[in-house]
């Protein structure tokens, strides 16, 4: 059989005998070693360009044609009835592909392997997962993994992982509890900062609209790593159990304390913890929580809580906030907008006027 026949076929000019000459060489003469060099040389060559649909429609080809050959190891009913399938699957994807699939077709046949690891983050194959505003999710990961999001944050990341590393992207606040597997790093991506695990528990933070990414270790170890400009990782340190590091996305100045780590990740239990917290801090976390914004005045930001959380509502916590220290605030009704839709409730924090006497 030679390369014409089959190209013939892909560009649906084949007869009814030619089909029959291809079908009985692909069952029959496939792997020889001819068909294996040329074949797997066009594989090697061709490297789709993932920026453009037609990328995604190769790869999705070449999932569902891999399926099909799998099959064709059944009875001889069955491979007819999977030949017939094979070449069906063809015909629609030569539409597209064409002689950039001659490579794929005798690779596959002659090896019965398919290189899906390389495209374990196309699109199709991606999962995101958001914990609404005001609410937290849990999530486990088909690897075993157990993630924890807190207050509006998202993952992004494959359905199946590689083989060989296992990602994910987070916008946010995550706790996560890695299920170990010392040949499969476990990464978190964020802004310029990843954090590698093999089998380990550690809480992450990284909101968009913060430029400090914060790591805190509960067991286990984690290295970190400097996201560079052209795209490489570079290793910045190692932490150790019950170590919490900040990191400046725009400086790159890093920050390591190690004792109680409980009030970085008591969030999961639905707790808010602070220790000598700046009151800008407070409002932050108040804000994502409850889903208002909290605007603070500037001459009472060098105000500090130290108190635990638990359950309690917004005005109950800004009340006991006013007892411990001289500020008042203001709720301000939402507001309606164009779209139908509510603006978040603006609270104002301020200083306490006194009173004349």
């Amino acid at each position: 059989m030679k390369k014409e026949l089959l190209i013939k076929y892909l560009n649906n000019n084949c007869t009814d005998k030619e089909f029959d000459e291809l079908a009985l060489w692909v069952e029959k003469e496939a792997s020889n070693k001819e068909s294996e060099s040329w074949g797997f040389e066009d594989w090697k060559s061709f490297e789709p360009d993932y920026k453009f649909e037609n990328g995604k429609k190769y790869n999705a080809w070449l999932d569902k044609i891999h399926h099909e050959i799998n099959l064709k190891n059944q009875g001889k009913e069955s491979r007819g009835i999977t030949m017939h399938k094979f070449t069906s699957l063809l015909s629609r994807a030569a539409a597209i592909l064409f002689i950039p699939l001659l490579g794929v077709v005798f690779y596959m046949l002659s090896n019965n392997n398919f290189q899906s690891n390389k495209y374990a983050d196309l699109a199709i194959d991606s999962v995101e997962i958001i914990a609404p505003i005001g609410s937290r999710s849990v999530v486990q990961l088909s690897d075993g993994t157990v993630v924890n999001l807190n207050y509006g944050s998202k993952i992004k990341y494959p359905r199946n992982f590689n083989r060989d590393i296992r990602e994910i992207t987070l916008s946010g606040e995550g706790y996560f509890n890695v299920a170990h597997n010392p040949d499969c790093p476990f990464i978190v991506k964020t802004r310029k900062l990843n954090v590698k695990a093999l089998g380990t528990v550690f809480n992450v933070m990284a909101y968009p609209d913060n430029d400090i990414v914060e790591t805190t270790l509960v067991n286990g170890e984690v290295v970190l790593e400097q996201t560079e400009v052209n795209g490489n990782a570079k290793t910045i340190g190692v932490m150790e159990p019950g170590q919490h590091v900040t990191y400046n996305i725009e400086s790159g100045k890093i920050r390591s304390t190690k004792g109680n780590i409980d009030k970085y990740i008591v969030w999961k239990e639905g707790k808010l913890a602070f220790d000598n917290e700046p009151i800008d801090r407070v409002a932050e976390k108040l804000s994502r929580m409850f889903n208002v914004d909290i605007e603070v005045a500037d001459n009472i930001k060098d105000y500090t809580y130290t108190v635990t959380i638990v359950n309690d509502p917004l005005l109950l916590i800004l009340d006991l906030m006013t007892e411990v220290t001289d500020i008042s605030y203001k709720a301000f009704p939402r507001k309606k907008l164009p779209d139908g839709t509510f603006s978040k409730q603006k609270i104002k924090i301020e200083k306490r006027q006194k009173i004349k006497t």
